[in-house]
């Protein structure tokens, strides 16, 4: 009795083994079916062309797994069948594209890239709380008219076309300097000196001879007092030729003995900028004894970069900042753009004349100038300068495409004015670009590109040549 009890005992501990066995078996199972759920792949994907899916695992042609895509990817959805093919690119990854379908070297077919690849590739998803921490912000991308301020510097110069020179016809000697230093203010028909001079002395002989031989001729006949009278009407044009004044040659006419002197009169009112003559010193005919500049109006010559001259135009209204007088502007006008440009600077010359009846405006004095010109005759499509991002060999603008979705896109710009780029192609009317973080957005999204290459590269199984393994098959 005492043994079947034990029996007895042994088979109930068994079944209680063997029952609570079963049931943490049917726990781990659940727990497996859970997790697997938790992961389970929408379908599989062919590891060299996405396009080719498959519902169940499956290898592709040269053995190597179809990989799982899942739910949280933001691939899984594989482009419609109507998307547009952009062109076909090596199966093993070599940078070689082709517009059409064709095979590599080992009878491969190239693989399709599609636009939705492209577009979904060059996107980047932000959450709202790391937009709110980078202080992410946008623009309109709009048209209006873009107004240029060019700046320029440059100095106040003599008016070339306001000098004259005091440079005798004959030779003489400085009898009396009237106007002795540089800068004095002249006005026109004053006398600046006296001058002797042998070959004016012998011109005034000569038209006193000549009067008084027709004086003589009065009762002579025709052909004689003729000639008489031209004679006298030749040596006064000689004088007249001597640019010597109407007021000495009419005070010359009333004597009748030759004047001793003769004095140089101002051609113009203005300013003394330039005086050779001295006291006494003689001079040869044509020799420069003054000049004189009238300051009634000065050019400024500003030095304008090449990238701006074709904003510039004949007549144009400028304002000039003078550092002398900082509380003052000056009105001018755009009169000649020179038609060299300075290799050394890459600026050229443009001439503003300015009013200065004041004489404010001394020559050589340090001038800021502002030109304000419309870029474009018409509003433009235009966006904010700090949303463009300038790579050096092309210009790009992030792209808002939708709430937390950013893409990057090339554009071509035209004119920068006053703070706005001139779009030429790229972005559209109402289009918003980022403005603000836009290159921690661009610098994200080439990381992301990056890191998302490498990890192509390092899921691709190792695959060992087929001389290698004969060699490892020879040696065992």
């Amino acid at each position: 009795m005492t043994r079947f009890l034990q029996f007895f005992f042994i088979l109930l501990l068994g079944l209680g083994i063997g029952f609570w066995a079963g049931q943490l078996k049917t726990v781990n199972f659940k727990l497996i079916d859970r997790s697997a759920n938790e992961k389970k792949p929408l379908y599989y994907r062919h590891p060299m062309n996405p396009q080719v899916t498959s519902p169940t695992p499956a290898k592709d042609e040269i053995g190597m797994d179809y990989v799982p895509v899942y739910a949280e990817d933001p691939n899984a959805s594989p482009p419609s069948s109507g998307d547009k093919i952009l062109y076909y690119r090596h199966p093993m990854g070599a940078a070689d594209t082709s517009p059409v379908p064709k095979k590599d070297e080992m009878g491969m077919d190239y693989l399709p890239v599609y636009q939705e690849q492209v577009s979904a590739s060059s996107q980047l998803q932000l959450s709202p709380e790391k937009i709110q921490k980078l202080g992410v912000t946008t623009a309109t991308v709009t048209k209006r008219a873009l107004i240029r301020r060019i700046r320029a510097l440059g100095t106040i110069q003599i008016d070339e076309r306001r000098v004259q020179v005091v440079a005798p016809k004959v030779e003489g000697w400085i009898q009396q300097l009237y106007v002795n230093a540089t800068g004095q203010a002249v006005k026109k028909g004053q006398a600046l000196l006296e001058i002797y001079s042998p070959d004016f002395l012998a011109a005034q002989q000569d038209y006193l001879i000549a009067r008084k031989g027709q004086e003589a001729m009065q009762k002579a006949s025709p052909q004689a007092r003729e000639n008489a009278a031209q004679l006298l009407a030749n040596t006064l044009q000689r004088l007249r030729y001597w640019d010597i004044d109407p007021l000495t040659l009419k005070l010359l006419k009333q004597r009748d003995q030759a004047l001793p002197t003769l004095p140089l009169l101002a051609p113009m009112t203005g300013v003394v900028i330039e005086k050779p003559a001295q006291q006494g010193m003689r001079f040869m005919p044509g020799e420069l004894l003054f000049r004189i500049a009238d300051l009634n109006q000065v050019w400024l010559l500003a030095d304008v970069f090449e990238q701006d001259l074709s904003f510039l135009s004949l007549g144009q209204a400028v304002q000039v900042d003078i550092s002398a007088f900082p509380e003052r502007l000056f009105a001018g006008k755009v009169s000649f753009i020179y038609p060299n440009l300075s290799q050394e600077t890459r600026t050229v010359k443009v001439r503003i004349e300015l009013p200065n009846q004041n004489g404010l405006l001394k020559p050589g004095l340090y001038a800021s100038v502002t030109l304000a010109t419309e870029a474009k005759k018409s509003a433009t499509l235009a966006a904010p300068e700090s949303a463009i991002i300038d790579t050096g060999a092309r210009q790009i603008a992030l792209l808002k495409r939708s709430e937390g979705r950013f893409e990057a896109r090339t554009v071509k710009l035209g004119a920068l004015a006053e703070g706005y780029y001139e779009i030429l192609k790229g972005l559209s009317e109402g289009d918003q670009v980022v403005t603000h973080a836009n290159f921690l957005i661009d610098a994200e999204s080439k990381l992301k590109s990056a890191l998302e290459n490498f990890s192509s590269l390092a899921d691709e199984p190792a695959q060992t040549p087929a001389g290698s393994a004969n060699a490892e098959q020879g040696v065992h």
